[in-house]
C-alpha cells in the first residue's frame, strides 16, 4: 500500500522538476562506457533541432555583396574580420612550424635517389622512412591540406636555380596569389618560410597537385628551356 501511495508523489515531483527546468531536460544515464554513435530514435527531439541546423549550415554562405570592408564596426561589430585575421595569423604560425619541423626531419630522413630520379608517393616515403626532397616535400603538402589549408592555395612546385640549373621540389602556399610562401623540405633552397620574391636565385617553373598541373610564366624574364 505504501508503494502505491509513493508513486503519484514521485510523478508529481518529476513534473515539477521539468517545469522548473523549462521542460527540456534529458534523463541522464549512469556513468560508465557509452556508445557515442548509436542511431537516434525517430522521435528524438534533439535530432529534429540538429537536422534543422545541419540543413541551414550546408546552404548558408557569406553574402558576396556585403564585403567585410564595408561593415561599420560601430554598428555591426567586426567579428567576421576578426575571425578571418585570427585564422590567417594562426595559419602562418602553423606553416612556419611545419617548415621548421620538416627541415629538422631532413637531417635524419634524407635519402638520395641515386642515378635515377624517382618521385616517391607519400606512402613510399613513409615505408622507406625517408626520401629526397620530392618525397619529404610530400609531408608538407599533405600536412597543410590535412589541417584545412585551402586546396587551391597549396601546391607542390619545381624550382630551378639560375646559377647552375639545379632543380628542387618545394611546397608553395599561395596566401598571396602573386607571391607565395616557400616551404623547402631540406633547406637546400632556403631555410624558414620566406616569400618566393625573397629567394630571387631560384625560379619556379611548375606548380601542381595530385589533380592539377600548371606551368609558371614570369613576365620579367624570358622563358628558359629547363
Amino acid at each position: 500500500m505504501r508503494g502505491s501511495l509513493r508513486a503519484p508523489g514521485r510523478l508529481a515531483a518529476l513534473f515539477v522538476c521539468l517545469a522548473l527546468g523549462g521542460g527540456c531536460q534529458t534523463a541522464l544515464m549512469p556513468t560508465g562506457l557509452y556508445d557515442y554513435f548509436a542511431k537516434p530514435s525517430p522521435d528524438d527531439a534533439w535530432s529534429i533541432k540538429i537536422h534543422g541546423w545541419q540543413e541551414r549550415e550546408r546552404v548558408d554562405a557569406p553574402d558576396p555583396g556585403y564585403p567585410v570592408d564595408q561593415i561599420d564596426p560601430a554598428k555591426f561589430g567586426n567579428l567576421r574580420a576578426s575571425y578571418d585575421a585570427f585564422r590567417e595569423a594562426r595559419r602562418v604560425d602553423l606553416a612556419r612550424s611545419v617548415a621548421q619541423w620538416i627541415q629538422e626531419q631532413a637531417r635524419t630522413h634524407y635519402i638520395p635517389d641515386g642515378p635515377i630520379d624517382h618521385w616517391a608517393t607519400f606512402e613510399e616515403t613513409m615505408r622507406q622512412n625517408g626520401d629526397d626532397c620530392d618525397g619529404l616535400e610530400l609531408l608538407v603538402f599533405h600536412f597543410l591540406r590535412d589541417l584545412g589549408f585551402p586546396q587551391d592555395q597549396v601546391f607542390r612546385a619545381i624550382v630551378v636555380r639560375r646559377s647552375d640549373g639545379q632543380h628542387h621540389m618545394v611546397t608553395l602556399w599561395f596566401e598571396d596569389k602573386n607571391d607565395p610562401w616557400v616551404i623547402d623540405p631540406t633547406g637546400a633552397m632556403t631555410s624558414g618560410m620566406p616569400h618566393m620574391s625573397q629567394v630571387p636565385d631560384w625560379v619556379p617553373i611548375k606548380v601542381f597537385t595530385d589533380v592539377a598541373d600548371f606551368s609558371v610564366r614570369d613576365a620579367r624574364f624570358a622563358a628558359a628551356p629547363y
